[in-house]
């Protein structure tokens, strides 16, 4: 499923600092916390409580967020519906891996198990 340029590019030029809040907010309304935030984040990318800060302060876009990232490889396991469309028929390989984020994010949201969440079995 190929998702509108305009759509890939506005996501591809959003800083992840602009979103974090969001995802914190969101997690922490459910009652997760912002550590199990940190843990779905890591997972995914690789980065750990410090790179992540130092990203967030830096202003990078989800571009370069990614381009940064050592993306998990169980993060083709990430399957389902978020925004309206279905993750793992997402051409854009960069609105793929935010949609895998946005993905988890969800899943913490709504109380998944995190073993389930991480795709540990």
């Amino acid at each position: 499923m190929t998702m509108g340029n305009k759509q890939d590019e506005r996501i591809a030029k959003m800083t992840f600092a602009s979103v974090y809040p969001l995802y914190l907010e969101k997690v922490e309304k459910k009652g997760r916390t912002k550590e199990e935030l940190h843990e779905v984040i890591e997972w995914l990318t690789g980065f750990d409580d410090k790179q992540l800060q130092q990203l967030i302060n830096a202003g990078v876009t989800f571009d370069q967020f990614f381009q940064q990232a050592k993306l998990n490889k169980n993060a083709p396991l990430i399957t389902g519906v978020i925004c309206g469309y279905r993750v793992e028929n997402i051409e854009n390989p960069l609105t793929q891996q935010v949609r895998y984020l946005d993905k988890l994010v969800d899943e913490l949201a709504k109380g998944r198990k995190m073993e389930k969440i991480l795709r540990a079995g």
